[in-house]
């Protein structure tokens, strides 16, 4: 009996020994020295200029709030030489329009030829109140206002000397990860005891029913150290697109301005911040419950509403500094990988069709009666008819899927409007300690609506709005946390 119990004991001690090496050289591995850039860099365009967002042409005469972009550049070498690089470039418009995320890598590739530009992450905050860069979906004035191309070649070359002078200023640093919380996102899908649903509904109704969805009051937060630990930049997760203040025809950055100036006050006018709006499609800071209420706190503190969210956000932000700064790691490991998937397109359908073109054919004859500018629906609804055409042919709706390990947390994009519950599924499953989903990455893609917003229908669920439905988004959920958990293994 004491023969057995001794070959056991022996038996186990050499497996965790044995554990423990492999550990220890995995460990060696992965780790590795992290440099670290950071930059910003002013967008504001020259006024006049027209603005995306809404339905209708606006021209800004004024601007409020400047727009800005920003950038982290990471790269880490380990023992073997062996490089692995990150370019984070977040910025203050609207979406990343077709054809900007290839315009940029193309252009950097030319001032620096040793940045992989398939690294590059770029997204947008989804501010209203940002310069339009596509004219083909506005009816502009050709002159007396910045033209979008004018504003596509000027975001490039500041775009370009930004993350140019990361690149060459990176050095040693470090990072950490907290998290906090702030309400700052409201479901602004209303749904009604019929079951129909409608984005922005009053819910002062006796067939108010309820919010639609879930919110994610979450704030994920990565900060960057340089090698005395002094923080040079964060990078703020919120899943809540920025658009408190979209309907006004100024230039704006929204609440984003508010939380880089709250921060930049405490940690100085240097820190740069990347602004990542997480899945959010459903989501506004627009008051959707109690707010008489709200607004009275908001009045009586002698703030507005875009100060109450900006401080919200940067009281969580320091939650989460209170933990980070004591846990700096300047051995991350860091593992970045980048590939296109293909999600199934929501097919139109011959009912739906139908509703396009009689839409169509009535803003004509509206347009036609008035004058009225209705050029952004004429195309919302023809989108739809066109796509009819093609979907036999064109099957699939194709993206490029970012997925990186950084230490413990994760990061992971998409190009739409992703309704919050994919995103909450994606960190649920996750087997990384944080994980950031960062939204409207790339080229974006539209809304991506739940099978319950389908049945709820409206804006942002209809087939007007979505390139891809339900069925995709389980796909790209799937395919999300696939990527991560090959990444860490399984818990």
């Amino acid at each position: 009996m004491q023969v057995n119990f001794t070959m056991h004991f022996y038996t186990l001690t050499r497996t965790i020994f044995t554990i423990l090496i492999i550990l220890t050289v995995f460990i060696s591995r992965s780790s590795a020295e992290l440099l670290i850039g950071q930059s910003t860099t002013n967008i504001t365009p020259d006024l006049p200029v027209a603005l995306s967002g809404q339905m209708h042409t606006r021209i800004a005469k004024k601007i409020e709030t400047p727009v800005t972009a920003s950038v982290v550049v990471l790269e880490s070498k380990d023992s073997n030489g062996k490089s692995e690089q990150a370019i984070l470039v977040s910025c203050d418009l609207v979406a990343i329009r077709e054809g900007i995320l290839d315009g940029f890598r193309a252009k950097l590739k030319e001032v620096e030829p040793d940045i992989d530009g398939s690294k590059i992450i770029i997204n947008a905050t989804h501010t209203h109140t940002a310069p339009v860069m596509d004219g083909r979906r506005y009816s502009i004035p050709k002159t007396g206002v910045t033209q979008p191309l004018d504003y596509r070649e000027f975001l490039y070359e500041r775009l370009v000397k930004m993350t140019s002078e990361a690149w060459k200023n990176r050095k040693p640093g470090g990072v950490s990860w907290g998290l906090g919380h702030a309400v700052v996102a409201h479901n602004r899908r209303i749904v009604y005891t019929d079951g129909h649903a409608q984005m922005y509904g009053k819910t002062a109704l006796p067939s108010f029913k309820k919010l639609e969805g879930a919110e994610d009051h979450g704030v994920e937060v990565l900060f960057f150290f340089d090698a005395n630990k002094k923080l040079i930049a964060a990078a703020v997760n919120v899943a809540c697109p920025g658009q408190e203040v979209e309907s006004r025809s100024a230039v704006n950055a929204d609440y984003w301005h508010d939380v880089r100036e709250q921060l930049k006050k405490k940690h100085g006018k240097d820190l740069v911040v990347l602004s990542w709006v997480g899945a959010a499609g459903d989501q506004s800071p627009h008051l959707m419950l109690r707010k008489a209420a709200e607004n009275r706190m908001v009045i009586a503190s002698k703030r507005t509403r875009l100060q109450e969210i900006g401080r919200r956000i940067a009281r969580a932000v320091d939650d989460a500094w209170l933990v980070a700064k004591n846990d700096v790691h300047f051995d991350a490991p860091m593992i970045h990988t980048v590939r296109d998937i293909n999600l199934p397109v929501r097919k139109v359908t011959k009912q739906e069709l139908a509703v396009a073109k009689k839409a169509v054919t009535g803003l004509k004859a509206s347009h036609e009666k008035t004058g009225k500018d209705v050029h952004r629906r004429l195309l919302w609804h023809q989108r739809t008819i066109d796509r009819f055409a093609k979907q036999n042919n064109e099957p699939y709706y194709s993206m490029e899927l970012h997925v990186m390990r950084l230490g413990d947390v994760a990061l992971v994009t998409n190009p739409f409007e992703l309704f919050t519950e994919y995103g909450l599924r994606m960190k649920s499953r996750s087997n990384a300690l944080q994980t950031f989903v960062i939204q409207l990455s790339g080229s974006s893609g539209a809304y991506l609506p739940t099978d319950d917003a389908v049945r709820g229908g409206s804006y942002s669920a209809i087939v007007n709005s979505n390139f891809v439905g339900p069925e995709g988004g389980d796909i790209l959920t799937d395919e999300t946390v696939k990527g991560i958990n090959s990444l860490w293994g399984e818990k």
